[in-house]
């Protein structure tokens, strides 16, 4: 037996006109924008932080000029002020180039925002078409894809639309920290000091305490002390209990076999920080902390997903049959079915009043139709197309559908 989710709309009434073919795009265009937040987001954090990039670079560059200039003396004025000069044709350089890519940020963000106006007036495929694209190079970038996924921004013409550089720029950090290397992450960490602190990062700190196991496993036991004093310190009053753990680590060493403290040397911490930092960076531009393809799979497997789908004769027809999307589902509800079909499993038709269901004494289902034609070509017997047992058509019970 196969169960179908039948959920009918009402048939409008005589009098009531049918909506416009108008009307009915500009809703879908309404549900569907619901969903893009990250396409608006992510361009509009880049614009604020290189606007905010450009304002501290001109702030330090003209104060440091000032104040030279103000103490500036007679013997060596010419020399100093076409120093100062210079100084600032490198600020005025700077900051073309700072507008320029203000610039480019501001034309992904109106590309963006074109592509969303034209869900309600433009062509339902093509704009299907080319979300569909969208999702791909996302999950692309977020798998490390990253040559494939600019391939095909570049020949589907949607490089406006998707978000290349930005994970090009936490490629380099995350490569960094696979090679066991924490300076980069800690750049970035600085880079982004306040919108961390806003959201209450540990990310940092993480960084500082893995830094402080790496001396100790070289057994830069001096050096580690000073660091902890140094960099570790400071967070004691919001992180004592992972402070006190993993200073304890100067005791035990990295051959420890106590595995509270065995496990601060493991390898697989750095891959802990990878999916760390990538969460604080996820969280930072506003984009979906799971990519937006797996989001999309979920919500159509959440209605297909069943009890029967998980048992050993889930039919290949289901896609829960196979172990990827089955692993995609693993966290979601089982469906709730307010109104079920009942589909025979041998001639794929509907079962009801008309063809009702009967029950073999196995308890599978099949239809009257397809029950009748196997006892008449096989002289009233029937055989379970699952199991093979045989029964007389006389053993067979009718099942009623309430």
């Amino acid at each position: 037996m196969e169960m179908a989710i039948d959920t009918p709309s009402p048939a409008p009434s005589a009098a009531s006109p049918a909506p416009s073919a108008a009307a009915g795009r500009q809703t879908r265009a309404a549900e569907s924008v619901r969903l893009e937040h990250q396409l608006v987001r992510v361009p509009l954090e880049v614009l604020r932080a290189t606007a905010r990039t450009n304002h501290r670079l001109a702030e330090k560059e003209i104060a440091a000029v000032l104040s030279s200039a103000s103490s500036v003396s007679a013997p060596d004025a010419v020399d100093h002020l076409t120093s100062l000069v210079s100084r600032l044709h490198g600020l005025k350089r700077k900051m073309e180039e700072g507008a320029r890519a203000e610039e480019l940020q501001v034309q992904r963000c109106r590309a963006r925002l074109d592509r969303l106006a034209a869900a309600s007036a433009g062509d339902d495929g093509e704009w299907e078409d080319i979300r569909l694209k969208r999702i791909l190079v996302d999950y692309m970038l977020r798998m490390s894809y990253y040559d494939t996924a600019t391939k095909l921004a570049e020949t589907s013409g949607i490089q406006d639309l998707v978000d290349i550089d930005v994970f090009l720029d936490a490629k380099r950090v995350i490569d960094s920290l696979q090679n066991k290397e924490i300076t980069p992450a800690l750049a970035w960490c600085a880079e982004n000091k306040s919108r961390l602190k806003k959201s209450k990062s540990k990310l940092e700190f993480l960084l500082r305490l893995q830094e402080f196991v790496e001396l100790v496993r070289a057994k830069n036991f001096l050096p580690a002390i000073a660091y902890g004093r140094k960099y570790l310190a400071p967070w004691g009053c919001t992180h004592m209990k992972e402070l006190q753990h993993v200073t304890a680590s100067l005791v035990f060493r990295s051959n420890t076999n106590c595995v509270p403290y065995k496990v601060l040397f493991e390898q697989n911490q750095w891959e802990t920080l990878v999916d760390q930092f990538k969460q604080e960076f996820y969280k930072l531009y506003g984009m979906t902390l799971e990519p937006q393809l797996n989001i999309y799979l979920q919500a159509g497997l959440t209605a297909l997903k069943t009890p029967f789908c998980f048992e050993g004769n889930c039919p290949k027809e289901d896609p829960l049959s196979l172990v990827g999307f089955r692993k995609l589902a693993e966290p979601l509800p089982f469906s709730k079915q307010h109104h079920s079909k009942l589909v025979c499993h041998i001639t794929k038709e509907l079962m009801d009043t008309e063809n009702p269901p009967l029950v073999l004494p196995n308890g599978y289902v099949y239809s009257t139709k397809a029950l009748d034609e196997m006892a008449k070509k096989n002289g009233g017997k029937i055989t379970c197309p699952r199991t093979g047992a045989v029964y007389n058509y006389t053993e067979l019970v009718k099942a009623y559908i309430s």
